[in-house]
C-alpha cells in the first residue's frame, strides 16, 4: 500500500483535549447559573455521541428526565455551547494541553516525505485552531492539505460525513490513505469512508470496541513500530 495521505482525527488523538472540553462545558453550566456538572463518570458516557451541541442535548433529553426545556432550546444550547468555545480555547491558547507522544514528530516526517496530511473532526475550527496554533505554531494551516470540521457536513462520527469530506478536498480514493482515530465513533466514521485506521487509546477509549483496526496502540511514543505497522517510509 502507498500512503499518500494521512488523515488526523483531533481531540483524544492528537491531544488528550477531552477533559478540557468537560472542564469548559462545567464553566459554562456555571456562568448560565446552571446546576449541571458532568465528572469524569458521566462525561465518558456523554462521549458516545459526538459534537458539542448535540452532547448537551444527548444530556438534557437521558439524564435531565423532567427538565423544563425553554422555549428557545436549539438557542440556549448554542449560547452554552459558544461560552465553553470561549473558555476551551483560552485553555489552548494557555498551553493548557500539549500535543500527544509522537503527533508532531509524525507531522514532521510525514511532511518531509512528501505525505498529504488533513483532519476531519467533529470539534469546532476555533478549537482546532487553539489547540494547533500553540501546538504547531501560527503556520500550522498551511500543514494541512484539508481540515475539515464542525458543521462542515450535516452528519457527524460515526458517520462517514465528515471523511468523505476531506477526501472530496484532497482528490484522493480512500485506498491512498490511512486515518488515525482514538475512538469507536471516529473507527466507524473512517471505516465507512474505507479508510484504513490506526487506533491510539486515552483513558476514555481504552477499553471500546475497535474490531476492524488495522492496530491499536496507547499512543505513538514509539514511532518506528507504528511506521512499520502502517507501511510508511518516513
Amino acid at each position: 500500500m502507498n500512503i499518500k495521505a494521512i488523515i488526523f482525527d483531533v481531540d483524544g488523538t492528537m491531544a488528550d483535549t477531552e477533559d478540557a472540553h468537560r472542564l469548559s462545558f462545567n464553566k459554562a453550566f456555571a456562568e448560565n447559573k446552571l446546576d449541571w456538572n458532568w465528572d469524569v463518570a458521566l462525561y465518558d458516557k456523554l462521549l458516545k455521541v459526538t459534537g458539542g451541541k448535540e452532547r448537551i442535548k444527548y444530556f438534557v433529553a437521558d439524564f435531565l428526565k423532567g427538565y423544563d426545556k425553554p422555549d428557545n432550546f436549539d438557542e440556549f444550547v448554542k449560547h452554552l455551547h459558544a461560552v465553553k468555545t470561549t473558555h476551551y480555547t483560552a485553555m489552548m491558547r494557555a498551553g493548557g494541553v500539549p500535543l500527544r507522544p509522537g503527533i508532531r514528530q509524525l507531522i514532521n516526517d510525514a511532511r518531509k516525505a512528501g505525505v498529504v496530511l488533513a483532519i476531519a473532526t467533529t470539534t469546532s475550527p476555533e478549537n482546532v485552531g487553539a489547540l494547533l496554533e500553540v501546538g504547531l505554531g501560527k503556520d500550522w494551516g498551511s500543514y494541512f492539505a484539508s481540515v475539515g470540521c464542525g458543521d462542515i457536513v450535516p452528519l457527524k462520527k460515526p458517520a462517514p460525513d465528515i471523511y468523505n469530506w476531506v477526501l472530496n478536498e484532497i482528490k484522493l480514493p480512500a485506498s491512498d490513505c490511512i486515518a488515525l482515530e482514538d475512538s469507536n465513533n471516529g473507527l466507524r466514521s473512517s471505516l465507512a469512508a474505507g479508510i484504513k485506521t490506526y487506533i491510539t487509546t486515552n483513558h476514555y477509549t481504552r477499553s471500546q470496541d475497535f474490531s476492524g483496526a488495522a492496530a491499536v496502540f496507547e499512543d505513538l511514543s514509539n514511532l518506528p513500530a507504528f511506521y512499520q505497522s502502517a507501511g510508511l517510509r518516513l
